[in-house]
């Protein structure tokens, strides 16, 4: 797991080669067999990994616990929910997740002002640990990116039970130019902490995926909160730019080194 070192890598047993491939990716490559069945050291990595990933999507979202209470009153956060009722109900029906029930759509109205250049909302999606892992990170830097290139910025709410199709009810309550949704990714084997930001320009009811752009892996062995945030105001500045977002916008990265 990821606070415990990889004694694999440091084996002397390993040629050079495939240390520096296990050094670059967190995937479970080479790791070694015993017969025709995985090292008992990595079955157990796999068994907890699992037991973590399932942990991750059951777990409900509490703002205080997640975190604490001097976070939630600095930035204003309040919850609101989807149409689906509960754990259960959001998994096995991923259609209510994407729309507001009518107690929330009129909350949103009425704490939150329209027509803002960037308006971030935060959803718990699959993996509740990310979001309260990585959310304390990310959001104070898209705040602040956002205030130095002088956009007005809607105020941030969380909403429970979310998936991504949310946008499109985003834009047609709250109307931004930009919306970044901040939501916890479906976790696997390697991860269950990874965070995703789904952006789309000026969404609509009508909308689908084609109109969305995506950053994901933000987690301590993907993109760093640091990088995700320039990432995200790079392309919402694009995004302003042209006037659109989705498939035909592609993110413009510096080259690597």
């Amino acid at each position: 797991m990821p606070n415990q070192p990889d004694r694999s890598l440091i084996s002397s047993d390993w040629p050079e080669i495939v240390r520096k491939i296990r050094a670059r990716t967190p995937a479970r490559l080479l790791m070694g067999r015993a017969g025709a069945a995985y090292r008992t050291e990595t079955q157990l990595e796999l068994r907890e990994a699992h037991a973590a990933a399932r942990d991750a999507v059951r777990a409900e979202l509490d703002l205080e616990s997640a975190w604490g209470r001097a976070f939630v009153e600095r930035w204003g956060l309040f919850e609101v929910w989807t149409e689906a009722g509960g754990k259960d109900e959001y998994l096995l029906r991923p259609d209510l997740g994407r729309h507001f029930n009518e107690a929330s759509r009129a909350e949103l109205v009425k704490r939150c002002s329209s027509g803002n250049d960037l308006q971030i909302a935060l959803g718990d999606g699959l993996s509740v640990p990310a979001v309260a892992l990585q959310v304390p990170l990310l959001l104070p830097l898209l705040q602040e990116g956002a205030k130095e290139r002088g956009w007005k910025l809607g105020q941030t709410f969380v909403i429970h039970h979310c998936r991504v199709g949310i946008l499109n009810e985003i834009g047609e309550l709250l109307a931004p130019q930009m919306a970044v949704l901040l939501i916890g990714e479906r976790p696997g084997l390697a991860t269950a902490k990874s965070l995703s930001a789904y952006m789309a320009y000026k969404p609509l009811r009508t909308h689908s995926d084609a109109q969305r752009n995506l950053i994901s892996n933000i987690h301590s062995r993907g993109v760093s909160p640091q990088d995700a945030a320039a990432r995200i105001l790079s392309l919402a500045a694009q995004m302003m730019k042209v006037r659109r977002s989705g498939f035909d916008v592609r993110e413009e990265l510096p080259p690597l080194a």
